[in-house]
């Protein structure tokens, strides 16, 4: 059975690159457009991980992530946080959040890939 990921962002291009290179590894993709989104998709599929940008216009990565984690279907979900403006703040914060990692746009692919297996349930 192949592994579920739902990549969450409000920039399609992003979400094309992603779900492309991610479905040639061999694994079912999900898409989302914002953290609204993402959670009822998250709640529907129970995808083995997420990919979640951190800003996005409506429902923001932060808050998506906030509510997965109380829902109880979708609060073991690893989830891997994406951002274009990485720092040394917002990668401690979500570490303390509890998501697994924090990539940064735009990616590099051995890191990335490495990344995904790392962390898929």
């Amino acid at each position: 059975m192949k592994k579920k990921i739902l990549i969450v962002d409000d920039e399609p291009g992003i979400v094309r690159l992603l779900s492309m290179r991610l479905k040639m590894k061999g694994y079912e993709i999900f898409t989302a457009y914002d953290g609204l989104e993402g959670v009822e998709t998250a709640v529907k599929e129970l995808p083995d991980l997420i990919l979640l940008d951190i800003k996005m216009p409506q429902g923001g990565g932060i808050g998506a992530f906030e509510r997965l984690i109380q829902i109880d279907s979708t609060k073991g979900i690893p989830v891997i946080f994406m951002t274009a403006f990485p720092t040394n703040e917002i990668q401690i914060q979500v570490r303390k959040m509890g998501a697994k990692d924090c990539i940064s746009k735009p990616f590099i692919s051995e890191d990335f890939e490495k990344t995904i297996e790392l962390n898929i349930a």
